[in-house]
This record gives C-alpha cells, sequence and structure tokens, in this order.
C-alpha cells in the first residue's frame, strides 16, 4: 500500500515538474519574443532616422551646388551642372532605395512576431473553448440574409452565445444593441456547439 501510494506521489511530482518546466520554457519564448519585437522597432526607427538624414543631406548639397553654379542666373544650366545634379540625385534614391528595402525587411519581421504570438494564444484558447464544449465562429453575413437590415437586438440567439465583434470593411464595430448588420460583414461569435450552429443561420439562410 505504501509502495502504491509513493508511486502515485512521485507520479504526480513527475507531471507537475513537466508543467511547470513547459510553463517556464512558454514565458521565457514570449519574454525572448518581446525582446525581438523591442529590438526590431529599434532598428526600424533607426533606419527612419537614416532616411531622414538622406533627405536631408541631399536637399543640402543641392542647394550649394546651385548657389556655388557660376552661371546660376542664367535659366539654361549647361549639360555638366545637370549631370552633377542627377549623379547626385541618382546616388540619393540607390541610398533611399536600400534603407526602404531594409525597413520593408524589418516591418515583415515585426508581423512575423506578432502572428506567432496570436497563433499561440489562438491555439490556448482554442483548447480553453474545447474542454468546455464551445468554439469561436467567424460567418459571413449572407446578401439575402434574415440579419440584413436588422439591429443585433432583433437577432433570436440562447443567452449562452455571445457576439464578440463585427468587422466591416477596415473597421472593428463594437457590438451594441443599435448596429445594424450589412452584408459581407464579418461577425464573430462565440458560444457552446450544440447551440452555436441554430443560432447562426439568421447570417446564412435566406428567408423563407
Amino acid at each position: 500500500m505504501n509502495l502504491e501510494i509513493l508511486g502515485r506521489v512521485r507520479k504526480e511530482l513527475t507531471i507537475t515538474t513537466s508543467a511547470f518546466y513547459e510553463t517556464i520554457l512558454a514565458i521565457a519564448e514570449r519574454v525572448n519574443r518581446k525582446v525581438q519585437v523591442m529590438r526590431l522597432h529599434w532598428q526600424a526607427a533607426s533606419v527612419l532616422q537614416r532616411i531622414e538624414r538622406v533627405a536631408m543631406e541631399t536637399g543640402r548639397l543641392l542647394v550649394e551646388s546651385l548657389m556655388s553654379h557660376p552661371n546660376r542666373s542664367e535659366h539654361q544650366p549647361n549639360n555638366l551642372f545637370l549631370k552633377q545634379l542627377d549623379s547626385l540625385i541618382t546616388h540619393s534614391m540607390i541610398q533611399m532605395r536600400a534603407l526602404k528595402d531594409v525597413l520593408s525587411q524589418t516591418d515583415e519581421k515585426i508581423r512575423d512576431l506578432k502572428l506567432e504570438a496570436i497563433h499561440e494564444d489562438l491555439l490556448a484558447l482554442q483548447q480553453d473553448l474545447i474542454l468546455r464544449s464551445a468554439r469561436i465562429e467567424r460567418i459571413i453575413v449572407a446578401p439575402r440574409a434574415p440579419a440584413v437590415g436588422q439591429p443585433i437586438g432583433a437577432w433570436p440567439r440562447p443567452s449562452s452565445v455571445h457576439l464578440v465583434t463585427v468587422m466591416r470593411g477596415t473597421y472593428l464595430l463594437p457590438p451594441s444593441e443599435t448596429l445594424v448588420f450589412q452584408k459581407n460583414d464579418i461577425v464573430v461569435f462565440i458560444g457552446p456547439e450544440s447551440e452555436l450552429t441554430a443560432s447562426i443561420t439568421w447570417f446564412t439562410n435566406r428567408p423563407s
């Protein structure tokens, strides 16, 4: 009997230690990701400052070139002077293009890291919902659905199903009772699986 109890205690300790270790790793990964995002934001800010400096330096050199040109009062500057200006502008454009490429790559890395964090959060949320026999549903309001032209208050829904948000174009709309649904609205719901499917047909089915 004592050996069985000791075995159970050892098993519980192993599971607890493993869970603790996984939690520490998850926290470390989150902290590391945040540090990477902060570093990338700093790099992006540095690149923007370099772009600004190149623009200012180009403007200064152009002004100096124009002011130092011996025949600046003439309406038609000579070809040599025009070539010098063209070379200056071309060089600046090459610098700008290279810096903008770096900035674009940095922004892409930031987006990737943020997407990783969002993906992890969504997986954790999905697991929490599965344990409770619930799910999140994303629905596009059909053009001829009963919901079109109706306010949220008219939606026949059980109290256990909740409307999280409505996305319309580039806007994220709060689910107020006076909000009127339009076709092609993206609507996000959360609730028990047994009741969610039936309650969202109002947004997809044509009226009979």
